[in-house]
């Protein structure tokens, strides 16, 4: 009889664990304070949607929705999508909830998984957590800069090495209107260059091909017109007013007059971060204004923009730097059954005190559990057995340095914590 076959996960997920799901919820915490301190109220939207609102708010002419999305016929017959990205959702729910009566702005944030169904890689996959925030109600460019300056901060707070800010412009329909004329022609001269599939892309939004990955393509598009040379006035002043608040706060930035992004909702400003060390695929998070996108939707005429974040990015580009998000700080060792049930109450309030603590569950003997500890990685371990009881005190082990010294229990919680 053959043994069961070994269940595993899904091609394109995995599991997180240990260090990495320390620093994964370290990431996110770290951005929800700094979110916090923005205004930023949290949002948590369905993780499946009808599938007409990526359609609609994404854009049909983008890869995520001609392949990538997970879409399912549900009992009902309904066209059900797992979310493949952040912005529409919460913008459904600003329509859905009428968010337009409330004070403008309205500054939202999100954490949560997201599905793309696309080659898996290393740091990029299938299932993939993302946090984001959207600012709806404002046109004003000092928006775009408080924005593209929280996730600044973010990656400052976490510590991300090597990152550099990419900067660009979708303009406006009177910019675009222009440039997609001037974009055509162009392509038309190097139709015989592109594959099959760009061409495909340039019949549905011509703009995409800057995006493109294939060799042929990237060459086709090194002489082909701007956006950014061909803004109109107005957007113009709003791209230099950003360009302007980012110089004020000290933010520095690339101008990238190829950066498309890739969804059809943006104009104006969008923009990216990248971390050095990532190798090509360097995106670790960007974003952008969708001033159409409310009114796609059904709502008022609203004003948007906003970002997303890859984690698993993140936590990829943070690499060594991510060891400093501690696990397990302190073992309790207790010696003998009966004590450790009497101390019992010691443990818990330890970790009432905010220190992270284990203690032997097992009952392990005394080289076992020092062993215990040091699979855990803990700085200090505390021995208290009957000796130490009777006096009154613990023993403080260093377990880097082997070195101990004693301290009274009266005053263990207080030296720990």
């Amino acid at each position: 009889m053959s043994a069961p076959q070994r269940p595993a996960a899904p091609r394109g997920t995995r599991d997180i664990l240990g260090d990495e799901a320390r620093l994964r919820a370290h990431v996110i915490a770290t951005a929800a304070e700094t979110f916090a301190r923005y205004a930023y109220a949290p949002i948590t939207t369905p993780t499946f949607e009808h599938t007409e609102l990526f359609a609609r708010g994404v854009g049909a002419s983008t890869d995520i929705v001609r392949k990538e999305m997970y879409t399912f016929v549900d009992g009902g017959g309904r066209s059900l999508t797992l979310r493949p990205e952040g912005t529409a959702p919460v913008a459904r729910a600003f329509v859905e909830h009428g968010m337009h009566k409330w004070q403008l702005p309205v500054k939202l944030w999100y954490a949560g998984s997201m599905f793309r169904y696309e080659a898996p890689q290393r740091g990029r996959y299938r299932e993939h957590t993302q946090f984001g925030g959207e600012a709806l109600g404002s046109p004003a460019p000092e928006v775009d800069v408080e924005v593209i300056a929280l996730l600044a901060d973010i990656y400052a707070q976490l510590g991300v090495p090597g990152v550099e800010l990419r900067l660009g412009s979708m303009g406006d329909p009177e910019s675009r209107a222009g440039h997609r004329e001037a974009l055509v022609s162009y392509l038309a001269g190097h139709l015989d260059d592109l594959p099959a599939e760009s061409r495909e892309r340039m019949e549905l939004n011509p703009l995409r091909l800057f995006d493109a990955k294939d060799e042929p393509t990237r060459a086709a598009m090194a002489g082909a017109p701007r956006l950014l040379d061909a803004l109109s006035a107005a957007a113009a002043e709003h791209h230099g007013a950003v360009e302007a608040g980012l110089a004020r706060l000290g933010i520095p930035f690339t101008r990238d007059d190829t950066l498309v992004r890739g969804m059809d909702y943006y104009t104006h400003t969008v923009f990216e971060f990248t971390a050095d060390n990532l190798g090509a695929q360097s995106a670790i998070g960007g974003g952008g204004r969708y001033d159409g996108l409310i009114a796609e939707l059904g709502g008022p005429e609203t004003p948007g923009i906003g970002f997303g974040c890859g984690v698993d990015r993140v936590v990829e580009a943070l690499g060594d730097a991510g060891d400093a998000v501690g696990g397990v700080e302190v073992y309790v060792a207790i010696i003998g059954n009966e004590l450790r049930a009497e101390l019992g109450p010691l443990v818990r309030e330890l970790r009432g005190a905010g220190v992270r603590c284990e203690s032997d569950l097992r009952g392990r003997g005394m080289k076992a559990m020092l062993r215990h500890a040091a699979a855990l990685g803990v700085g200090t371990t505390v021995i208290i057995g009957e000796r130490e009881h009777e006096r009154g005190v613990a023993t403080l082990r260093d377990m880097d340095t082997g070195d101990q010294r004693e301290v009274s229990l009266a005053s263990l919680v207080e030296e720990l914590a």
